[in-house]
């Protein structure tokens, strides 16, 4: 009796200091100097671009798959007829290593560049942007930067090109970072961070495959859910995350089932634009913080991650995010403002499980071990709080918990049938 005691003091102290923190930073984000990239809408205004900034040297940052499908050739073309010297890195990983950065810096360095282009997805600039950092900090280790605000100084002019719609990498001030030693993902996040030019061009998205559009898709509705229930939203981004996800409602299917749609695919370029701006001013939640665990252990990709999980947490957030979730619900067209809350907030949970079946997308995850669920929930425990404004806190226990609900369903119900996911305990604060 005298250990649960304990406990249950620890639990409600560790709340009331997270819910403190998360105030002083809801209070200090007029103070900051947020600011969104300034966006172009074709890949061959970025030698113009580089030009006004003054670089001569660039290294595009990229993967194997914008190789093969001739993107990264379009761009090196591009950048050779207008006179830049051009380096290559292709090496990115589908969630960028130290391994990568290093590499990517090596032939910076060597070659004395003065401008970074990302090209691809989340991965590439991601990488990209751990790239400025080595830039600007040569003496020191990428993981020296972990957490927020350990960037200061100015990086490296960078054009990200996103060429899925999807991370919001293009407008955030995050890069995540796997460490395949520790088998671990781990958070930059620091203004110098966020790339000075987003280039919004469609025709760069048609070739991807429907499971990529797919994914990164809810990987994109994923980052505007988490950012618009959690408690550190302003008009803004409210405004800009409701807009997100009525562009993907209204778009992703098109774009999934119909590759070569451009105006659906312009649309939902604009939706992960808004949406990831939305979670840089906001931050994101515990979806991102166990897809963040699974990425690092098991190298799932992301998008897929976050697309599983995210109506596992909704659920378990009951009542705190049934408000918020109903007016989700009204912007993407599965409720009306009549509708009762609590039906409204069902009606989306519903729609995002429709979508994840539409797509393929199971909330279970095979790679998934019982024996790892305890250090995946210090992981997502050790992100989200108290950093993550998530309408309930939870602990490790309610984090092992919503991991038990992702393991296969014939590993799940041997092993869960006295779980249910969260804590009743753990009201909102």
């Amino acid at each position: 009796m005298k250990n649960e005691k304990i406990s249950s003091s620890h639990n409600i102290f560790k709340k009331v200091w997270c819910r403190l923190f998360q105030k002083v930073f809801k209070l200090a984000i007029p103070l900051m100097p947020y600011r969104k990239p300034d966006v172009i809408d074709s890949i061959r205004l970025v030698p113009e671009t580089l030009r006004k900034e003054g670089c001569h040297s660039v290294v595009i940052v990229t993967d194997k798959s914008m190789l093969i499908l001739g993107f990264m050739d379009r761009l090196k073309d591009i950048l050779d007829k207008a006179g830049f010297r051009v380096f290559v890195f292709y090496g990115t990983d589908v969630n960028p290593t130290v391994k990568n950065i290093k590499e990517a810096y090596r032939i910076y360095k060597f070659n004395k560049c003065d401008s970074i282009v990302a090209l691809g997805g989340g991965s590439s600039m991601d990488c990209a942007k751990a790239l400025g950092v080595c830039a600007a900090y040569p003496d020191r280790e990428i993981s020296s930067f972990r957490g927020i605000l350990k960037v200061r100084r100015k990086l490296p002019t960078l054009v990200a090109i996103p060429t899925t719609a999807g991370t919001g990498s293009e407008t955030t001030l995050a890069a995540v970072i796997r460490d395949q030693k520790k088998k671990e993902k781990y958070a930059i996040s620091s203004f110098p961070l966020i790339p000075k030019y987003a280039v919004l061009d469609p025709s760069l998205t048609v070739t991807l495959p429907p499971s990529i559009t797919a994914a990164t898709g809810m990987d994109a509705l994923t980052h505007a859910v988490e950012a618009y229930i959690g408690g550190s939203t302003t008009e803004v981004t409210r405004r800009h995350a409701l807009h997100a996800v009525s562009l993907i409602f209204g778009n992703l299917e098109k774009a999934w089932s119909d590759g070569q749609n451009l105006e659906a695919r312009r649309n939902m370029l604009q939706a992960a634009f808004e949406a990831g701006y939305a979670f840089t001013v906001s931050y994101v939640g515990y979806v991102h913080a166990m897809a963040h665990a699974l990425g690092g252990m098991y190298n799932i990709a992301h998008g897929v991650a976050n697309a599983a999980i995210l109506p596992v947490v909704l659920k378990a957030y009951g009542k705190a995010a049934e408000k918020k979730l109903a007016e989700l619900a009204v912007a993407a067209g599965v409720a009306t403002e009549n509708t009762p809350l609590s039906e409204a907030a069902f009606a989306f949970i519903s729609a995002v499980e429709e979508k994840n079946r539409t797509f393929g997308i199971k909330s279970e995850f095979k790679e998934l071990r019982i024996a790892d669920i305890p250090a995946l929930s210090r992981m997502a425990e050790k992100e989200g709080n108290p950093l993550y404004p998530v309408p309930v806190i939870w602990s490790r226990g309610s984090l092992q918990k919503a991991f038990m609900r992702l393991l296969p369903e014939n590993v799940r119900s041997e092993t869960t049938s006295s779980y249910s996911v969260g804590d009743s305990s753990e009201k909102s604060a």
